[in-house]
């Protein structure tokens, strides 16, 4: 007797003990838990949207695809069936299904391992939120410490509409809401039977359900959820019949962004202004510039030049680059950016050509020579001498010995005549008599922004830089002479549409309404008279200058009506030559007449600006001299002052 009073006891000590460890265990592990209150103020990451200015769509960006939408947004059968599927007992426990506990663990038991989960809506949404997947019995025990307080802090449809919006359903949809644009391409309040039963069907294995990866898989599991929803009279017979009828017919994700060098330049903005995370799962509206119309004009006129410099270059088998090209578009008073190719071909190279590359400008870089000129006091009808010339080299005998691309010289002719003709020699004499730090202080205010090399080939464009701050440099001419800062966003609101966010624009007088009245009209004459004949098709006042480099290594165009700017580069990303003769009046400037043509319909081109004093008068463009009224010539723009009299 004494001996089986000593077992007892040594019994009773071991199970108190046992208990007292246990308790202790719990004891630890709740004090160890996450702090449910956090929920209160849990913000599950949510998509960003970026639009377009007339508000279409460009592009999604988010780290996790979630859209966060309340209870009353999503269908009451879409409801049912996922309780139906995941936790009939939902409104019935606590948090956990103690029957489904004990069935679990028989199988569990006799399977030697983790074979059946019990875990609860509530219990699934802790493990989501708070703890991580791997199957041990201290993650169980604490998954379901969570789920009762979870149940005892928030109502059962709080928890069900975060679970809704939390749980993943494959395909990298996170949320019914997701999943409905990505399974079905409609808005989760418009789904039907079937497809809130198949969306019910996925949480148990969203990869193996996915109806986009195994749709047949997909439709059987349907099924069997539609099955269980009649069984349980949450759906009548007839309705029952209808759904598992329904074939399922997989959705064409439309492409997300039609502006992808686009998107990536407010991408990469806005990484910098306020953070990558807040970016990428803040649920917010980004209002860009961009014209979807003039977008389509772009890369349609950009795809037709390329094919047609490739079509030219068949013949020419030595030809090792690849085409490439682009083209930024924008309004010139506003500084908005409303079109923007950084390339030909997204999926080869996400390298944006129109503010990535730095190539050189070659001819195209003349303007900003001209514009410092007339700045400091130089006129249309000022004579240049057109002849050869040679300049010492940084080495004793070496020598530098500027040409024209034609070869042939004229003598002494107008500025007007040199630009319009792209002469390099008058250029060159010109910035020597400029001074070249002038003309490189001239650039930093028209918004050059790139490194210019202090030497007088600045003037041909031998200093690399972005397309981008080129044709923004243009936009001062017919923007009278303010120079702003070029911008893609208009504005950014967070999930609760407040703005967060703006571009922010410097303007300033980088040259004199009357000077940039001048330029306007003297890149007129590059169209009318010059190397951009080719554009005087367009409809309405246009003006711009052609660009070519050595070898042909690069072809520009950079032009502008009363209302849009844009500038156009073709080349090879290896600085290989793309062709003979294929210069930027060959290359460049058909895309931009082409872009152009439905630009100037849609943004309806003004007459340029005409300051008061200013006069036409018509000269003789090798003389300066007046020209007679029915004798041939040119009709330029002047300062009253420096008009020509005889």
């Amino acid at each position: 007797m004494p001996r089986s009073r000593t077992i007892t006891g040594v019994f009773l000590v071991l199970t108190a003990a046992a208990c007292g460890a246990i308790a202790g265990g719990v004891l630890v592990m709740i004090q160890d838990l996450p702090q449910i209150r956090s929920l209160e103020s849990f913000a599950p990451s949510a998509i960003t949207r970026i639009y377009a200015a007339d508000n279409t769509l460009l592009a999604e960006l988010y780290r996790e695809k979630r859209d966060p939408v309340p209870l009353s947004k999503i269908p009451m059968d879409l409801k049912k069936a996922v309780i139906t599927a995941e936790d009939r007992q939902f409104y019935d426990h606590t948090g956990i299904d103690v029957k489904g506990i004990l069935r679990a663990l028989v199988h569990d038991l006799l399977a030697g391992g983790f074979v059946q989960g019990a875990s609860t809506i509530s219990q699934q949404l802790a493990k989501t939120l708070f703890l991580s997947p791997e199957k041990t019995i201290t993650r169980k025990l604490r998954e379901a410490l969570l789920s009762v307080q979870l149940e005892r802090r928030y109502t059962k449809d709080e928890i069900i509409e975060l679970y809704l919006n939390q749980i993943y359903l494959g395909s990298g949809a996170y949320g019914v809401a997701s999943a409905a644009r990505i399974f079905f391409g409609k808005a989760v309040s418009d789904l039907d039977l079937a497809e809130c039963a198949m969306i019910a069907a996925m949480p148990k294995a969203p990869s193996a359900y996915s109806p986009l990866v195994h749709p047949e898989l997909a439709v059987k599991r349907r099924n069997i959820v539609l099955n269980q929803m009649l069984a349980t009279a949450i759906i009548s017979k007839n309705r029952y019949q209808a759904a598992v009828e329904k074939p399922f017919v997989a959705v064409k994700n439309p492409r997300i962004s039609p502006a992808p060098y686009f998107v990536d330049h407010v991408k990469k903005i806005l990484e910098a202004e306020i953070g990558p995370a807040r970016l990428y799962t803040g649920g917010l509206s980004i209002h860009t510039t961009l014209s979807p119309q003039l977008q389509t004009a772009a890369e349609t006129a950009l795809a037709h030049g390329i094919a047609a410099l490739v079509d030219r270059r068949k013949n020419s088998p030595d030809l090792t680059g690849i085409p490439q090209g682009a083209l930024i578009a924008m309004d010139v008073r506003s500084g908005e950016i409303l079109a923007m190719c950084g390339g030909n071909d997204y999926a080869a190279s996400h390298f944006n050509r129109a503010t990535q590359s730095l190539r050189q400008p070659g001819s195209a870089f003349k303007p900003i020579v001209y514009a410092h000129a007339i700045e400091q006091g130089f006129h249309q009808a000022s004579l240049v001498l057109d002849a050869p010339v040679a300049y010492p080299g940084e080495k004793p005998g070496d020598f530098w010995q500027p040409e024209n691309f034609s070869l042939t010289y004229a003598g002494e002719i107008t500025l007007r005549k040199a630009l319009a003709d792209s002469k390099n020699i008058p250029a060159v004499r010109l910035i020597e008599k400029l001074g070249v730090p002038g003309v490189m202080a001239f650039a930093r205010e028209l918004g050059i922004s790139s490194q210019l090399s202090p030497y007088l080939s600045l003037a041909l464009g031998t200093s690399e830089v972005t397309l981008m701050e080129l044709t923004n440099a243009y936009t001062v001419f017919p923007n009278q002479g303010i120079y702003v800062t070029p911008i893609c966003i208009a504005d950014v609101l967070d999930a609760d549409h407040q703005s967060i966010w703006h571009s922010k624009q410097e303007k300033r007088i980088a040259l004199s309404r009357e000077n940039a009245a001048i330029m306007c009209d003297m890149l007129e004459g590059v169209i009318a008279e010059g190397t951009g004949k080719a554009a005087r098709s367009l409809p309405g006042p246009v003006a711009g200058k052609t660009g070519t480099t050595n070898k042909y290594k690069d072809a520009l165009f950079v032009g502008f009506s009363s209302t849009i700017a844009a500038g156009v580069w073709v080349g090879c990303d290896d600085f290989t030559t793309i062709g003979p003769q294929e210069t930027g009046a060959r290359a460049a400037l058909p895309i931009w007449t082409e872009f152009m043509q439905t630009a100037l319909t849609s943004r309806a081109g003004e007459y340029f600006d005409l300051p008061e004093g200013m006069v036409k008068v018509k000269i003789d463009p090798d003389t300066g001299k007046k020209a007679p009224e029915d004798g041939a010539g040119v009709v330029a723009l002047f300062r009253r002052e420096n008009a020509p009299e005889d």
